[in-house]
């Protein structure tokens, strides 16, 4: 049925969730996981008055915030190891996390996107937006999303 699945997690309790359900899928199906977690860029302030960090202090920012989303990711091999279940771990780059996963999934060939959705609705919708939504609208990759 699946071959490759992705899971894309925020290291949140809620997507881990999305990482059991995407482990026991797997394991059923005998497919392979692709464990991603996004890491953004360091957001340059242009505004006046903003305090410009210099260019080292941003990448060890950036690498520290790597580092970290890599050990989340590496955790899910280590479950995945724990049920004979082959995980690689990835992480993306990127502002635009529904971008990063879609792009994710069509690099890595997964023919399925397992995600958490908080579920927010009204005004918290409108103002923090809904990456799972961007991917469910965008994606050519079915997509299972879990609440």
């Amino acid at each position: 049925m699946y071959k490759r699945i992705l899971v894309a997690t925020d290291g949140s309790k809620l997507s881990q969730k999305a990482v059991d359900h995407a482990l026991s899928l797997a394991d059923m199906t005998g497919a392979e996981v692709v464990a991603l977690k996004v890491v953004p860029r360091y957001p340059q302030s242009y505004f006046e008055g903003g305090v410009a960090l210099p260019a080292s202090e941003v990448a060890r920012v950036e690498k520290q915030w790597h580092d970290e989303a890599m050990a989340t990711v590496t955790a899910i091999k280590s479950a995945g190891q724990k049920r004979e279940v082959k995980v690689k771990p990835v992480t993306a780059k990127g502002d635009l996390v529904s971008e990063a996963i879609i792009g994710t999934a069509k690099r890595q060939k997964c023919d399925l996107i397992v995600m958490a959705s908080h579920g927010r609705r009204g005004i918290k919708r409108l103002l923090l937006g809904s990456e799972t939504q961007q991917v469910l609208t965008h994606s050519h990759v079915p997509v299972l999303v879990l609440r």
